[in-house]
């Protein structure tokens, strides 16, 4: 093994001819006649010297204006207050904690790819594991500022955390709204440091490549003194499987938790106990969609169909079928355990769902969150790009409904008639939703255009293992 400019580990192997093999095959991770040099030169391009396509600077432009708009959205409620949204008595969380949970359980694939598949060794998560990394950052920073707006007062948020003061003001730790601020900042640190931990090769990388001096430098801070040395490769690799290790639990914990929010009350419709597994399924289900809806056409309009192959897109989208079935068990169940359970107000939250006033958006929600996934059986729609975008596309739509339902539809209705009253969200509502989808494109263009994409080291990893006939 030899060091190429320093940092990039270069494994001499005899060349071998690539196979034209069917789909699955483990030769397909990545293209045929891929070399070193060239996955380096295409991924480092891109952050370096590769002008970007007109769609990036148009797609910045559109997230940077929804990225405004949530700016304007936040300063207005910190002006005026909640009222503004269309939170009222019962209906007390609204759309704020339903973007929490479907944000954070965007974020759960990333984890998902990056550390469950490393220990199990699936190498076809090589190509895309750094994207879903940020992606995963992004996410739970978007997440976590809806249930500071939420508070009516965010400055003074600190009021959750177990700080020593004068007036002996304690969090209550039976609740778990102070589950969710431990749990959420334990999962945003080692989701962090796991991600930075992978991409401290390539900054080097980026580094011995650059050619303007400030990028040198930059890079450089970044890479911690990265020499690509036998030393360097064996504590990285360490530090990395450690992290993988402790990213795995996070990844059924932090939403299981976020999940209490709803099923230690008792509210019919919050209180059950399938609610743990199921939302952690339907995190995954939700991660994974969004990952195909941003990663198809970055890969299309970067043209790295040779590093992102059908195999990738035909994966992802069998992980997807499988947890959509996971969250279909998940609906039949808890209709089920309402029926079986005999409980008046349990039966009658499961019929309101279905034909009460939000009734329509049950139904839309089994639609695109359970009937149109099943195209998936079907090769041609997981191995079409336009047709997997379109399935992913309903999927994260179904996800966004079915915390809404949740959230919303348990709510407006619970023991006392008296007490029942509609929910209507108001234009600020939707204005700050948008904006926290501007909020997570315009990072995530910015993570694209100065930072690799893809990992470059275990791209060269995994060109070197093919050529040793070792996939």
């Amino acid at each position: 093994m030899e060091t190429l400019q320093g940092s990039e580990p270069r494994v001499r192997v005899p060349g071998v001819p690539f196979p034209v093999t069917p789909l699955g095959h483990p030769a397909d991770l990545i293209a045929p006649g891929q070399t070193y040099r060239g996955a380096s030169d295409q991924i480092g391009d891109i952050a370096l010297h590769h002008p970007h396509p007109k769609a990036w600077f148009a797609s910045f432009v559109m997230a940077f204006g929804l990225f405004l708009l949530f700016c304007l959205a936040v300063g207005y409620l910190l002006y005026r207050g909640v009222g503004i949204w269309g939170i009222n008595i019962p209906i007390a969380w609204g759309f704020a904690i339903t973007n929490f949970v479907w944000w954070i359980g965007i974020g759960h694939a990333g984890t998902f790819i990056s550390a469950i598949l490393l220990l199990l060794f699936q190498k076809w998560r090589t190509t895309i594991n750094r994207f879903t990394e940020a992606m995963t950052l992004f996410a739970v920073i978007c997440a976590g500022m809806f249930p500071l707006l939420h508070l009516g007062r965010p400055w003074i948020f600190y009021f959750l955390l177990p700080y020593p003061d004068t007036m002996a003001l304690w969090p209550q730790f039976r609740s778990p709204l102070v589950w969710d601020v431990f749990a959420v900042s334990t999962y945003f640190t080692v989701s962090l440091l796991f991600w930075y931990a992978g991409i401290v090769p390539d900054l080097a990388t980026l580094r011995d490549k650059a050619v303007s001096k400030w990028k040198r430098r930059v890079y450089g801070m970044g890479a911690l003194g990265w020499r690509g040395s036998a030393i360097h490769w064996q504590r990285h690799q360490s530090a990395y499987l450690l992290l993988g290790g402790l990213a795995t639990p996070l990844v059924l914990s932090v939403h299981s938790v976020v999940s209490f929010d709803f099923s230690v009350s008792q509210l019919p419709g919050w209180h059950s106990t399938i609610f743990p597994p199921y939302f952690v399924a339907g995190a995954i289900y939700s991660g994974f969609a969004m990952v195909l809806n941003l990663i198809i056409p970055i890969r299309r309009f970067y043209g790295l169909q040779n590093l992102i192959t059908v195999r990738t897109l035909n994966n992802m989208a069998c992980v997807t079928l499988a947890t959509g079935w996971m969250v279909t068990y998940g609906y039949i169940m808890e209709a089920f355990m309402a029926w079986y359970s005999g409980e008046i107000f349990e039966r009658y939250v499961m019929w309101n769902r279905a034909f009460g006033p939000y009734g329509w958006l049950f139904w839309v929600l089994i639609s695109v969150n359970v009937l149109i996934p099943q195209l998936l059986w079907s090769r041609r729609v997981r191995t079409s790009e336009v047709g997997l975008f379109c399935v992913a596309l309903s999927v994260n739509v179904g996800m966004w409904l079915e915390r809404f339902i949740i959230v919303v539809q348990s709510l407006h209705r619970d023991f006392v008639p008296a007490m029942w009253k509609m929910y209507f969200p108001t234009k600020w509502d939707w204005a700050t939703l948008a904006g926290s989808i501007g909020l997570f494109l315009t990072l995530l263009l910015l993570f694209i255009r100065y930072l690799p994409m893809i990992s470059i080291s275990e791209t060269r990893e995994l060109i070197a293992q093919e050529k040793e006939g070792r996939l």
